[in-house]
């Protein structure tokens, strides 16, 4: 599969430090479209990270290339993770570990009931994917983990995926666009829409531009509660993924934390994680109708639903929306388990 590191081409010392497994076909297409919104003509730019790999793609992908390879240097043999029961990143790590050559854990809690949770979940079945009913107080938390992990040589990738090394991931990404911008001849454009549940994604690329010395200023369209991402949690996990970038290669420079372009969009989040809105039916809706494109309630749709928000307020600015949803087919019934045994009793009742 086609490949290109883009963060060994801008900074070789510290992509030399941070090793890197290679699990997604890069670079994923950027195209131009051409569409009509609200009585007017548009030009929109998508970014087609759902392409990143055909066993799984979606967001997730470029974290684990650098997660992985810290399991494998501290010699273990499980990844373990966390998510919701329809989680992408939890499947996406399950895959992509086992077919590196780890055993997977995955504490999966519970959440609104969509169309894609028991594909989800039948995929993580036929992939042997350890599922653990994950939830309760701290001790009950903290006993269940103990459990599952103690003894078992784990590395455990926080929720998302999404720790300062993940990002990096995704710093790679924003200079990946830049030259993708570059090579096209075309400037950056204004706002660039993406869905931010555990930041890593939103804030990667926001450094990766900044250190191509883009202008564009990332729409972070919240996907989770406020308990996950927020100001504060965004603002501590690129001030550390840009000290630890720094801490690696002197030539980063010093103050790139401070020259990232990022905003929080807290409107589209509705009633809760996966839960939709009047506001992403519409999204749902235009993205399938005028630009071929599938979306879902849990993550897409709410940040095509802030790109088409500003469209209408009348604001003049030029958009690229970043496309994370997973494109490869998951090839699994979705109207029974594969096996019973293999799920927590609680979780049968998504295929209800």
């Amino acid at each position: 599969m086609p490949d290109q590191d883009y963060l060994r081409s801008r900074f070789p010392i510290l992509s030399s430090r941070l090793p890197r497994t290679r699990l997604a076909s890069l670079p994923t297409p950027l195209a131009e479209h051409s569409t009509r919104f609200d009585g007017a003509d548009r030009s929109l730019l998508i970014k087609y990270d759902n392409r990143t790999g055909s066993r799984y793609g979606g967001n997730k992908v470029r974290k684990l290339e650098y997660i992985f390879p810290r399991a494998r240097m501290r010699h273990c043999v499980r990844i373990a993770t966390f998510g919701a029961v329809g989680s992408n990143h939890a499947l996406a790590t399950a895959l992509y570990a086992t077919s590196s050559g780890f055993e997977c854990t995955c504490f999966l809690s519970h959440q609104a009931k969509t169309p894609l949770v028991p594909a989800t979940l039948n995929k993580h079945i036929r992939n042997g994917t350890e599922l653990v009913r994950y939830g309760g107080d701290y001790a009950a938390r903290l006993r269940i983990l103990r459990e599952h992990l103690w003894g078992r040589h784990a590395w455990v990738v926080p929720l998302g995926g999404s720790s300062w090394l993940g990002t990096i991931g995704f710093v790679a990404a924003g200079l990946e666009l830049a030259d993708q911008l570059a090579t096209k001849k075309r400037p950056a454009p204004d706002r660039l829409y993406v869905a931010t549940g555990t930041m890593g994604t939103a804030v990667g690329i926001a450094l990766g531009l900044a250190l191509a010395g883009l202008d564009t200023e990332v729409q972070a369209v919240r996907v989770s509660d406020t308990s996950i991402m927020n100001r504060e949690a965004l603002g501590r996990l690129l001030a550390k993924t840009a000290m630890m970038m720094r801490r690696y290669d002197a030539t980063v420079p010093d103050d790139l934390a401070d020259l990232v372009k990022i905003r929080i969009r807290d409107e589209f989040f509705g009633p809760g994680y996966a839960k939709g809105t009047p506001a992403t039916d519409e999204a749902i809706g235009f993205a399938t109708d005028a630009i071929g494109l599938e979306l879902e309630t849990t993550y897409t749709a709410k940040a095509m639903a802030a790109l088409l928000a500003d469209w209408r307020s009348g604001d003049a600015f030029s958009a690229l929306y970043w496309h994370t949803y997973n494109s490869a087919a998951l090839d699994v019934p979705a109207d029974r388990p594969l096996d019973s045994a293999a799920l927590p009793e609680a979780f049968l009742r998504y295929f209800e």
